[in-house]
């Protein structure tokens, strides 16, 4: 049994951004990105750019309000997880995904918000190693998709 990955973008205002994680969803087989607030979607020359044909091979869902996306995930049985520099922030190294887990990756410089965080069952963050205290919202996402898809504990 493979683990159930689905990835919720909230307000991501680059369109490249949303490329980017269309692109990055297709490598690690993620099952749907849902759209959400005011993030774009396809058909945009933008994102097409980065996502190189993705935004036609990923499934995708567009939906203004992520709470209720996130009460629709949990009756599925997902884990909401959101990536966040937050109090209380799992290391993304030591936290053990569940066999369903949604992703949830919000704006380039305001993160998630507060509300969003309430209704998460986990908050798991990157370690910053540099001077930077973050990474771009695509590249941040790459990599906790990765740690997502790669872990081998349970299922």
């Amino acid at each position: 049994m493979s683990r159930q990955i689905v990835l919720l973008a909230f307000n991501i205002r680059s369109l490249w951004n949303v490329g980017s994680l269309f692109r990055t969803s297709d490598s690690f087989a993620i099952e749907k990105i849902f759209l959400t607030g005011y993030t774009a979607t396809p058909p945009r020359r933008e994102i097409s750019k980065t996502a190189l044909g993705a935004e036609e091979t990923v499934s995708w869902e567009k939906a203004e309000d992520p709470v209720k996306v996130i009460a629709k995930l949990k009756k599925q049985g997902f884990t909401i997880v959101a990536l966040e520099q937050a109090r209380g922030a799992v290391d993304l190294d030591k936290y053990e995904p569940p066999s369903k887990v949604c992703l949830i990756v919000g704006h380039e410089v305001l993160g998630v918000p507060k509300e969003l965080l309430k209704l998460c069952d986990a908050v798991v963050h990157i370690p910053m190693h540099g001077k930077k205290e973050s990474l771009n919202v695509a590249v941040a996402a790459g990599i906790a998709l990765h740690q997502l898809r790669s872990f081998k504990g349970r299922l």
